[in-house]
């Protein structure tokens, strides 16, 4: 059987925050997700962009490094970014297993992304 479960986490950063106080807000989140993630163990992440994904792709990532948890991370990117990557894409292409772009222009950019044509 299927199983899957909701947790809310505090967002890393609001619409028009300031990068100097975006820095300490994304820090508090990515220390409520580490005993969330860590706790939850997932098998798999899959995540479409909103700063708050990058806490705990980050948690996760950590999770396999210390090798308690191996988690799949699949970051979607927005069908709105046609030219260049969100900050959130720019952080986790680094991080993620599958990197899903809906634009071939940005395929040639991002050699390690996957473009599937338009899913989302």
């Amino acid at each position: 059987s299927f199983q899957f479960s909701l947790d809310r986490i505090p967002r890393s950063r609001e619409v028009r925050q300031s990068w100097v106080s975006s820095v300490l807000t994304t820090l508090y989140s990515t220390l409520y997700s580490l005993p969330l993630t860590y706790k939850r163990k997932p098998d798999l992440i899959l995540c479409n962009g909103p700063g708050t994904c990058v806490p705990v792709c980050l948690s996760a990532f950590l999770l396999g490094l210390l090798r308690i948890k191996r988690t799949i991370i699949v970051y979607v990117e927005s069908i709105c970014r046609v030219e260049t990557l969100s900050l959130s894409g720019k952080i986790l292409y680094y991080f993620s297993d599958y990197f899903i772009v809906q634009w071939p222009d940005l395929k040639k950019k991002y050699p390690k992304s996957v473009y599937l044509g338009r899913i989302v």
